[in-house]
């Protein structure tokens, strides 16, 4: 939603950035409750699938951004 709000195309795309820091930031979070919380390592791996997914559509998203830049 932070993404769809912004101002410019490059404010979009920094936007996009953030959240795939974001999702790294959760990723390493995800790893750390893993090594503590093994009895919830079924709900964890759908989370870090997600969280595979997630990066997987945002950095298509910012692939994108980059060809329009350069194309331009």
């Amino acid at each position: 939603m932070e993404a769809n709000g912004a101002s410019s195309r490059r404010d979009f795309k920094n936007k996009i950035r953030i959240c795939l820091k974001e999702i790294q930031e959760t990723k390493h979070w995800l790893r750390m409750l893993k090594a503590a919380a093994s009895d919830k390592i079924q709900v964890i791996g759908v989370l870090s699938q997600e969280c595979q997914e997630l990066t997987l559509i945002f950095q298509k998203i910012s692939n994108k951004l980059n060809e329009k830049i350069e194309n331009c």
